[in-house]
């Protein structure tokens, strides 16, 4: 029978299991604060409470059972040295969980899982995300000024190199001209020429004419 057996399965085998709850526990401890669902914020919540009350004996014996569950020497030494000292006078409630509402997408439960007495820290985690976010925006728009300004010397390169074609199809046309001008005039050359050779023709044959006509006369 499943008497008082109130255990988060959350879908997931046991060693699945535990294994999201000790990277969610050291998310926490490291950040202060995680952004989750609500039931794995109610499955980690007591499974880092046990951590921290584990921490205060300050034991080289309690460090090795924290590092057992969490595996990172990291956030073991947080645990111990940052987060366990500030619940000295405290009997359990380290943690607070904070509904959020539905997510958009699947329509999950959103909760953050923040520790007591460090919202200052989470604050100071946000600003940092903040300022990060602020550097990420001014590289982009450095990198989109930087494209545009070897946009502007390409188009200009275009426009200088469209002119210069331009410039040679105008001196071509020139030339076209220029030839067919000097094909005009060496027309007209050569009709002049056939016009006098005509007339030198003519006057011949007038000349011609008239002789044959004086010969009769004085026949």
């Amino acid at each position: 029978m499943r008497h008082r057996k109130t255990i988060y399965k959350l879908g997931r085998t046991a060693e699945h299991r535990k294994a999201t709850l000790s990277n969610l526990a050291a998310a926490l401890f490291e950040r202060k604060h995680i952004e989750t669902t609500e039931i794995k914020a109610k499955a980690v919540r007591p499974f880092a409470e046990k951590l921290i009350t584990l921490a205060k004996r300050n034991t080289l014996h309690a460090r090795r059972l924290a590092f057992s569950v969490l595996h990172r020497k990291d956030v073991v030494k947080i645990l111990f040295d940052d987060v366990a000292p500030q619940y000295k006078d405290r009997n359990g409630g380290y943690t607070r969980v904070v509904k959020l509402g539905q997510r958009m997408g699947d329509g999950a439960r959103v909760a953050i899982l923040e520790l007591v007495g460090f919202e200052t820290a989470s604050k100071k985690h946000k600003e940092k995300e903040a300022k990060r976010e602020e550097a990420k925006k001014k590289k982009l728009k450095e990198v989109k000024g930087e494209a545009a300004a070897e946009g502007k010397p390409k188009k200009e390169e275009k426009k200088e190199k469209g002119k210069e074609k331009e410039k040679e199809k105008e001196k071509e046309k020139g030339k076209d001209k220029g030839k067919e001008k000097v094909k005009e005039e060496k027309g007209k050359v050569k009709e002049e020429k056939h016009k006098k050779e005509d007339e030198k023709k003519k006057e011949e044959d007038k000349k011609k004419e008239e002789d044959k006509k004086k010969e009769k006369g004085k026949k």
